[in-house]
């Protein structure tokens, strides 16, 4: 993987790279021609307005013969490095320089300019209509701008390399440092992909060993930037992973456990009485028994189907407003006999005038009634049970105390797990399914409110659980 992604990264930045330099210097040769053909074609003007003062106008008023001229024209060839054209208004070329180089030449400028170009300076690049056997830049300009025809012509003829000769030596001295740029920037790149796909290559190993169903790996990655985000997001996956692998051995174990001992039950109870070892006189009483742990089986069953519903769908609430006292009276009244059978008292202490809660009415009162038959269920007999409602900003609370044995601190945050029971040994609360209080935070979770739990061994327990106030 390591070599792949980084071949791509370092293919990726040098096509980028050199596309971007090839753009700057195109752009950049481009611009130093242009400069450079207007520079020499400054020059070309200054040297034609030296050469038409000097020599040329000396001549046309006699001050200087043909042969001066001529040798002029040659001393200026050489020592300047051009060619020099000489026409009459005829456009005759009377005069040039070293005329000895040319193998022909046309008769007249007619030839080769159209006349009226001959009017006003002008430039061209070119071979000068296949004079020359190189490219040139060509300068002509009037001996008389100020007239409009038939005035004498100078045209100066520079070889065009020597400005490709300038071009070439920038380009060369451009070069260099942009070759030293490109390593530079190549090693800048290496350090970075090897920061970035070694800490990469460390996440891979850890996912593949996650994935075998290791999920106590480390990535060893400690950076403070996304990477090291990413690697502490895995470690934290993987620990949660590993609790549900936890979980999942818990949950078979737990389900094998609370679905068989009343399948066990049911079973030898229905040979026992297929047999005749049960009498018909006594089948009533086990049947009864048989009933109770169907119930159990089936109560059992619709939890797991509620709890499994909720973690697919989310549960579905229908919101209404209503008197949270109505539920806590209706649901002491259900436990009245039950709790006097075992002298259990049930006391109801409203502090505030604000009752009226937005909530699920039905799976409130599922909450309410499953924290009263849990408390009812560990408190001994000639307890209390509070049901107290308080209120706060918004909020209406709820809370449900026992006087029971209460629930040792490092068993607290368990006791909403699903199949978890305080009493492992499971004779105490063997009707429990161990799904109360997980399906409990769940409604309250569904209405995005908070569930606690206080409790002290010995003391007893106390469960708060928080609502939306509603509007009357």
């Amino acid at each position: 993987m390591y070599k792949r992604i980084f071949d791509k990264i370092a293919l990726s930045y040098l096509v980028i790279i050199m596309a971007f330099f090839i753009v700057i210097i195109l752009y950049a040769s481009n611009a130093t021609r242009q400069n450079l053909i207007a520079e020499k074609e400054a020059n070309l003007e200054n040297q034609a307005h030296f050469i038409i003062e000097e020599y040329i106008l000396p001549y046309e008023k006699g001050q200087m013969n043909a042969r001066e001229l001529r040798e002029a024209f040659n001393d200026l060839s050489d020592s300047l490095g051009l060619e020099i054209w000489y026409s009459n208004d005829s456009e005759d070329i009377l005069f040039l320089s070293h005329p000895e180089k040319y193998e022909s030449l046309p008769d007249d400028l007619f030839e080769l300019i159209p006349s009226d170009t001959l009017t006003d300076a002008y430039s061209t690049i070119g071979t000068f209509y296949d004079i020359f056997p190189e490219e040139m830049l060509s300068y002509g300009t009037p001996i008389d701008p100020d007239k409009s025809s038939n005035s004498n012509f100078i045209i100066l003829h520079v070889p065009f390399s020597q400005i490709s000769d300038i071009m070439q030596n920038m380009f060369l001295n451009f070069l260099i440092p942009v070759c030293i740029i490109i390593i530079l920037c190549m090693i800048f790149v290496l350090y970075l992909a090897r920061k970035i796909l070694v800490p990469l290559n460390q996440l891979n190993r850890a996912a593949r060993e996650y994935a075998c169903g290791n999920f106590e790996i480390k990535t060893g990655i400690t950076s403070n930037d996304e990477i090291g985000e990413l690697a502490s997001n895995m470690e934290y996956m993987a620990a949660e992973l590993n609790k549900l692998d936890e979980y999942r051995k818990a949950f078979i174990a737990n389900i094998s456990h609370d679905f068989r001992s009343p399948l066990t039950s049911i079973k030898g109870y229905i040979e026992a009485m297929l047999d005749g070892t049960i009498p018909k006189d006594n089948q009533e009483r086990y049947l009864n028994i048989v009933l109770s742990e169907t119930k159990r089986l089936t109560k059992l069953t619709t939890s797991m189907l509620e709890l499994n519903k909720s973690d697919s769908y989310g549960l579905k609430l229908n919101v209404s407003t209503f008197d949270v006292m109505d539920i806590i009276n209706s649901t002491a009244d259900i436990f009245e006999g039950v709790c006097s059978k075992r002298y259990i008292i049930i006391r109801k202490i409203c502090q505030t005038k604000e009752t009226i809660v937005q909530a699920d009415k039905t799976k409130i009162q599922q909450v309410i009634y499953n924290l009263v038959d849990n408390a009812i269920k560990f408190s001994p007999h000639g307890a209390t049970i509070t049901l107290s409602v308080t209120d706060a900003n918004d909020k209406v609370f709820v809370s449900v105390k026992d006087t029971g044995r209460g629930i040792e601190k490092d068993k607290q945050s368990k006791v909403w797990d699903r199949f978890y029971k305080t009493d492992s040994s499971r004779g105490k609360d063997k009707q429990g399914s161990g799904l109360g209080l997980s399906i409990i935070r769940e409604i309250i979770r569904a209405h995005d409110e908070n569930i606690t739990l206080t409790s002290t061994p010995g003391i007893g327990s106390e469960f708060t659980f928080s609502l939306k106030k509603g509007k009357v």
